[in-house]
């Protein structure tokens, strides 16, 4: 048998996606939810996971969110979010920050938890709230000059449009091939959404919005991703002036946007599934996290993948198709040209430069695409990756059961 065979076939001790949903992903400080904290955006979609996977909440042991921004990592956020969606307090719950994949750390480390039998069933979810947690007041006040003395320690302090450029410039990637990349990403995003392909991973939040002409607050239904533009070409992107550097090719239309948005993906060993009649709709296979050069963070995915490929002795062309995080186009198209993947298998619906990049969602919201997708596609196995703030990359493996 082969391998792919092996990681296809099923096994009562395997890992199971029960589901896996998110919400929409709005954009930061003006989009559909501007005015929703992050504990009430991850509780309806807490309460949304569980109503959808039909599961007794009291019968989930451990949940971890991944979560960037808000401060003391999000900690209570988490924990008022799982209590007020009507999980019991016996349910233990922890947050998780490995920057921009903290939600795929956060399914990585429950699925562990359950290969490892402490747990039976659990959660590893995502949220990320860039309307109230993102900008000044979530640096610190300086660093250790002792610390910043190493170079490679100071690098981790470059911002991210820089590293960007870095990307770029290192390894040749023009602003041309940035904006074609980047309008593809939102052609491709707005297909989908025009033909309704993120309506079963995307659940409908009710929240209240404060309409800016009257002041008053209204109740709105947010179930579009707001900003995924139909239109763009990469003409029109190559109208938009570099962000970072006079001389640079990074700019708003071919860097991620900065959004709000939570996923919840519900895991729990096969058997257990089984034994309570819970929907089984994947399976997690494995993942991997990598160090990268600090001053290109962008290329993790490049290095990230190949390894988690080595580990689960997989090809990359046995993969049917991937989700990688579109920080930048720069590092999307390097990591892409690296590995030899055909362009054509990766971010099937357009990616976080079309549809938002809420940093601690953002490694969950992958989760619920890819299982989308593959249903959509009758795909089976797909690679998800993202690049990480300070110089990292992760991979994960997953299984469509559709």
């Amino acid at each position: 048998m082969s391998a792919k065979s092996q990681i296809l076939s099923k096994n009562d001790n395997d890992v199971v996606i029960v589901t896996a949903v998110r919400s929409a992903m709005t954009k930061s400080k003006k989009g559909g939810f501007k005015d929703t904290r992050p504990e009430e955006l991850l509780s309806g979609v807490f309460k949304a996971a569980i109503a959808k996977a039909k599961i007794n909440p009291a019968l989930i042991e451990d949940i971890t969110v991944g979560n960037v921004l808000p401060p003391g990592g999000g900690a209570n956020t988490a924990r008022m979010a799982a209590l007020a969606a009507g999980i019991p307090n016996t349910t233990s719950i922890s947050t998780v920050n490995r920057q921009c994949s903290s939600g795929l750390a956060a399914v990585n480390g429950i699925a562990n938890q359950i290969i490892a039998g402490q747990i039976d069933i659990g959660i590893g979810a995502g949220v990320e709230s860039m309307t109230f947690g993102w900008g000044a007041t979530s640096l610190p006040d300086g660093y250790s000059d002792a610390v910043l003395a190493n170079k490679e320690s100071e690098d981790c302090l470059i911002p991210m449009g820089i590293t960007s450029e870095n990307v770029a410039k290192d390894y040749g990637i023009s602003r041309q091939r940035q904006d074609e990349f980047s309008a593809k990403s939102f052609q491709k995003a707005a297909d989908a959404q025009k033909a309704g392909r993120f309506r079963d991973e995307i659940v409908p939040l009710k929240v209240k919005v404060v309409d800016p002409k009257t002041e008053k607050e209204v109740e709105v239904t947010v179930d579009r991703d707001d900003g995924v533009r139909e239109g763009v070409t990469a003409e029109s992107l190559g109208k938009l002036k570099p962000a970072f550097a006079k001389d640079g090719s990074t700019h708003a239309g071919n860097a991620s946007q900065v959004s709000d948005g939570a996923a919840v993906v519900i895991l729990a060993r096969r058997s257990t599934a089984k034994r309570l009649g819970l929907p089984i709709v994947g399976k997690f296979v494995a993942a991997t996290a990598v160090g990268v050069p600090p001053r290109i963070m962008g290329v993790g995915p490049a290095y990230a993948i190949p390894k988690l490929l080595e580990k689960i002795h997989v090809s990359k062309d046995e993969v049917d198709f991937y989700e990688i995080n579109e920080a930048f186009a720069s590092q999307a198209i390097f990591s892409v040209d690296k590995i030899g993947i055909p362009f054509e298998k990766v971010n099937l619906n357009g990616g976080a430069i079309a549809i938002g990049h809420p940093l601690g969602c953002t490694g969950a919201r992958q989760v619920a695409t890819g299982l989308n997708i593959a249903r959509q596609r009758n795909e089976r196995l797909f690679v998800t990756s993202m690049c990480i703030g300070s110089g990292m990359g992760m991979a994960a493996a997953f299984v469509s059961e559709h």
